[in-house]
């Protein structure tokens, strides 16, 4: 399953913000330096859909705000029946 993420880094809790479209918004209590809000998110996801960090991979976005994040080894219904409880 890819889903598109914007992070909103040095906030001062990890949680879902909302979802815009298909775009969830996520903020992460990490900085933006040096990968840590990457490592952040991948954690946060790994811990809101249940799954170990291993089944999360980043693909794109490493850099930016906008981040391509693909998750693995789940059905896409269960995924897609959380991410229908987001506002």
């Amino acid at each position: 399953m890819i889903i598109k993420v914007r992070v909103i880094p040095n906030s001062k809790r990890n949680e879902v913000v909302s979802r815009v479209g298909s775009i969830l918004r996520i903020k992460v209590a990490a900085p933006a330096v040096e990968g840590e809000a990457n490592e952040e998110l991948c954690g946060f996801l790994s811990d809101f859909f249940g799954i170990k960090r291993s089944m999360i991979f980043l693909r794109k976005g490493e850099r930016g705000r906008e981040k391509t994040i693909e998750i693995v080894g789940r059905p896409d219904q269960k995924f897609n029946e959380i991410l229908d409880t987001i506002p």
